[in-house]
């Protein structure tokens, strides 16, 4: 069972029964079908079934020529908002089935993100048409999340803030340049990231972690496209799952600089959620390679 379904709100699917159940109901009343031919006999078919708009539940298989569906595999999904990066993104295929995971580098965030890619059909589309040559504009980025906690803001004023987006524009600067092999850039910021060791180390012996770290991005768990992160909410609405009701947050989050939304369940959220308030929790990254 997936663990995620959790999370666009089908919690109360606790067996393997249940499960089938759900996933024969979702095939027979599809919202969206798509294919492409993998050979002639042979068709790599998606169905997906909404329960709000962008949320849903994604059924991936093969199909023969008299339409019989084999389900390989599904996947709970949600589709974000706006433009996350702009920045190149690389696309690898899963070594057993007909799925995909894009890394993302994007110097605002300092490691490579990697997410899974939502519309696989049309990137398979695109690569047969461009002989695998992809060209994407950029990419949507959005996060499935089973619970979370909700934490104040660090008190900035003005000029704290002006500074911290200056300093943040000097890092992408240099990180840019030590990707290119600058050895000046490479030195600053090796210097740079000792001193601020050094910094949090000494202010940790009097200050709570929360209240030194404002925003991060970090790896979670032994999955590529799990992540951890806090980040400060910019927006905030309720949707409610059409077929059990429940009710979800999407949040819009910024997140060392990067923007995009996470879907998580009202009742699993410890705190009061507002703008201006963070978020911290666990999350399954998605994203939709915008072409």
């Amino acid at each position: 069972m997936h663990k995620y379904l959790k999370s666009i709100g089908y919690g109360n699917i606790v067996s393997k029964t249940q499960l089938n159940a759900f996933l024969k109901e979702a095939q027979t009343a599809f919202t969206s079908h798509e294919l492409i031919a993998l050979d002639p006999e042979m068709d790599f078919c998606e169905y997906r079934r909404e329960c709000c708009p962008g949320i849903g539940v994604s059924l991936c298989g093969d199909q023969d020529m008299s339409e019989n569906f084999e389900r390989k595999y599904y996947f709970p999904y949600f589709i974000g908002g706006g433009i996350t990066s702009y920045a190149d993104v690389t696309v690898e295929k899963h070594m057993d089935r007909e799925a995909y995971v894009g890394i993302c580098e994007d110097v605002k965030v300092g490691i490579s993100l990697i997410f899974y890619v939502q519309n696989a059909v049309e990137y398979m589309i695109e690569a047969k048409n461009r002989n695998g040559k992809i060209d994407s504009k950029s990419v949507t980025l959005s996060g499935l999340c089973n619970g979370g906690t909700i934490l104040l803001p660090i008190l900035k004023n003005a000029e704290q803030r002006k500074l911290k987006k200056e300093e943040s524009r000097n890092r992408r600067t240099l990180l840019s340049a030590a990707k290119n092999g600058d050895p000046a850039a490479i030195e600053s910021l090796t210097l740079e990231d000792i001193d601020i060791y050094s910094q949090v180390s000494r202010r940790l012996i009097t200050e709570d972690i929360f209240s030194i770290v404002d925003t991060y991005f970090m790896p979670y768990g032994i999955e590529c496209d799990r992540y951890s992160v806090m980040g400060e909410i910019l927006e905030i609405r309720t949707v409610q799952n059409k077929d059990t009701g429940e009710e979800l947050y999407i949040m819009k989050l910024d997140v060392n600089e990067l923007q995009f939304d996470i879907l998580v369940p009202v009742r699993e959220i410890v705190g009061e959620p507002e703008v201006g308030r963070r978020f911290k929790g666990n999350i399954w990254l998605q994203g939709q390679i915008n072409f």
